[in-house]
């Protein structure tokens, strides 16, 4: 890729983020990094947590990791006697070698051991949610394994050796979970001198990289700044000298990446869907624990942000399923699992956030979804919001159409912050709660290039894709260049219209207009430019397809393509698609080939 194009993508993600990112690594590999600076502490010991006061067995609890470690909200492995394995890919079933070393000794993709990402997962700190819900409600030998697990954590991953020291991030997560796990239990005025150390170990190792978690522009940051916050201002209560610089930094970190990241319109940086909740999830924790310790509020246009965020998510969401569209990267996370309910039911964090920030319920009636609040503490608002119309997130690319049953998004693009998909112009459709067209997904951040660009790339979405390239180059695993502008966007919520259009850095041009009517969506799309070959996909529900000539049905949607230039091919071929990490599974994908500038018509109907 050419030096310009570089030079132009540097330019995008701001100079001072890749400064950031630069001494950070620098730091690494030199040794001058303050974080090569963190001595050898010996572990914390426990006990960490104590029975609750009273029982709390009238509230509903997970039984999550309870029999089975649940991996991503989807991947389920039998638990034995003793605790997991923490440094063992139970996936792949192998374990990692030589980890005791310092963390920055070891690789962030290592084959050997496939993606770390599944090395964390249990060193977030799941199964401690789960087991404080049960030792709440009275399971005394749920309280026994808990500890037992904490401890053996504690003595198989040093202070800042091995895998699980390697992201501040993750490190982040933990130190929510032990706050959270502190309420349920009731637990946080008074937390033992094992949670204190290991409070203190924990916010040691965010510290010193906080700078290069702001330079990525992402949950990062949001994360890191809660942890301390949190964990700041709970060892401050408890005479802790360095208590009071961390929760300073924290509020500080927090006001700053909730006023960059987060746009008037509720849009994240990070244009995904699961990603949103992430945000949410971490949001809800660090206000939840200000509450409780009646610490002084963020400031107004935070709460007006967070607020914005608790509506955008509110918004996506179909009410019926809880699901949503599969809409930029996800990677399994989901940090307040303290239901049973489905990985991707969203309807929990929605719940909770919109009655924090919103002071307003997202769903009227009673269900799982309202658990969250019961166990946190959070006070049920009594007014409903009102049901969702088409609305638009200018500031983030996004347009919701709504009509009776159905439900379709139409994502432009609108770059501030560096895009992880290749996914402009993408329609999803969503009628009585099923997700007829659809999002490919993300599969593996750990994969080869090619699968990386089935997925995340233009060939993953339903959309235009110009002579066989991604709409963006890519620069890098997460990194595309020549970002794209949206031209041409218009938007009419009465008449359940949205458009919009965009020019890639070869000058091929797409522009796109959705309507959604009761039983039908039409797109129209004028492809002109710079181009040789044109195909247009359909990802669609998995189902018994049938095509016939220019007609596409399932039996019950049927599918109508028209154009105004001659059809090169039309074929129903096989995709796949990813809804939890690391799994995937074929989808039917209708695929429109054109080889002159024209306008394709795509009908889709139902009963």
């Amino acid at each position: 890729m050419s030096f310009a194009v570089k030079a132009r993508t540097i330019a995008a993600l701001g100079l001072g983020n890749v400064a950031r990112v630069a001494a950070y690594r620098l730091g690494l590999k030199s040794g001058l990094g303050p974080v090569r600076r963190l001595k050898d502490v010996e572990p914390a010991i426990g006990p960490f947590f104590r029975p609750r006061p009273s029982s709390m067995q009238n509230l509903p609890v997970s039984h999550a990791w309870e029999t089975e470690a649940v991996y991503f909200g989807r991947h389920r492995f039998p638990i034995g006697d003793g605790p997991p394995d923490w440094l063992k890919n139970p996936i792949t079933g192998r374990r990692l070698e030589n980890a005791d070393r310092h963390w920055w000794q070891i690789a962030d993709f290592d084959p050997a051991i496939g993606d770390i990402k599944v090395i964390w997962e249990a060193s977030r700190f799941d199964w401690l949610l789960a087991g404080a819900q049960r030792a709440a409600a009275g399971d005394a030998a749920a309280l026994a394994r808990l500890e037992l697990w904490l401890d053996d954590w504690c003595r198989r991953n040093p202070p800042y050796r091995g895998p699980n020291w390697k992201c501040g991030q993750e490190t982040s997560i933990r130190v929510m979970h032990l706050a959270m796990a502190a309420l349920m239990l009731g637990n946080e005025g008074a937390p033992t001198a094992g949670l204190k150390r290991l409070l203190d170990i924990h916010l040691r190792r965010i510290e010193p990289t906080v700078g290069y978690a702001i330079g990525q522009d992402n949950n990062h940051g949001t994360s890191e700044a809660a942890a301390l916050f949190i964990g700041g201002s709970w060892l401050a209560a408890n005479g802790h000298p360095r208590g009071r610089h961390w929760e300073a930094l924290g509020r500080r970190l927090l006001e700053n990446r909730v006023g960059r990241l987060i746009e008037r319109d509720g849009s994240f940086s990070q244009y995904s869907l699961t990603y949103h909740r992430v945000l949410l999830d971490t949001l809800i924790m660090a206000e939840v624990w200000r509450r409780r310790f009646e610490l002084e509020p963020l400031s107004s246009k935070a709460r007006e942000r967070m607020a914005a965020a608790a509506r955008w998510l509110f918004a996506m969401i179909d009410p019926r399923s809880g699901d949503g569209p599969n809409l930029g990267a996800n990677d399994g996370a989901r940090l307040l699992p303290l239901t049973d309910t489905d990985y991707r039911d969203f309807r929990p964090t929605v719940q909770a956030a919109m009655t924090l920030f919103c002071d307003k319920r997202a769903y009227a009636e009673r269900g799982s979804w309202d658990a969250p609040l019961a166990w946190l503490g959070i006070a049920a608002a009594e007014a409903a919001s009102e049901p969702v119309g088409s609305t638009q997130f200018d500031d983030g690319g996004y347009a919701v159409l709504r009509k009776g049953v159905a439900m379709a998004l139409l994502r432009y693009p609108r770059f501030r912050f560096r895009p992880a998909q290749a996914d402009a112009l993408h329609v999803d459709l969503w009628v009585e709660g099923a997700n007829i067209l659809r999002d490919a997904g993300t599969f593996s951040y750990n994969t080869d290039a090619a699968t990386l660009d089935r997925f995340a790339g233009t060939a993953g979405h339903n959309t235009v894709q110009f002579d066989g390239r991604d709409q963006m180059p890519r620069l890098g695993r997460f990194l595309y260049g020549e970002w794209l502008n949206a031209h041409s966007v218009a938007f009419d919520a009465a008449q359940e219209q949205a458009s919009a259009g965009y020019t890639d850095w070869r000058g091929a041009t797409q522009n796109r207009a959705v309507q959604l009517e009761a039983n039908r969506l039409t797109v129209r799309d004028g492809l002109s430019g710079r181009f040789v070959r044109a195909v247009l996909r359909w990802r669609l529900q998995p189902g018994p397809w049938k095509l016939d000539g220019q007609t596409l049905s399932n039996g019950r949607n049927t599918l109508r393509i028209a154009a105004d230039v001659p059809i090169a091919r039309i074929d129903l071929t096989t995709g796949e698609e990813s809804l939890y990490y690391l799994e995937k599974h074929p989808v039917p994908v209708l695929e429109i080939e054109v080889n002159d500038p024209g306008t394709l018509t795509s009908e889709l109907s139902w009963p």
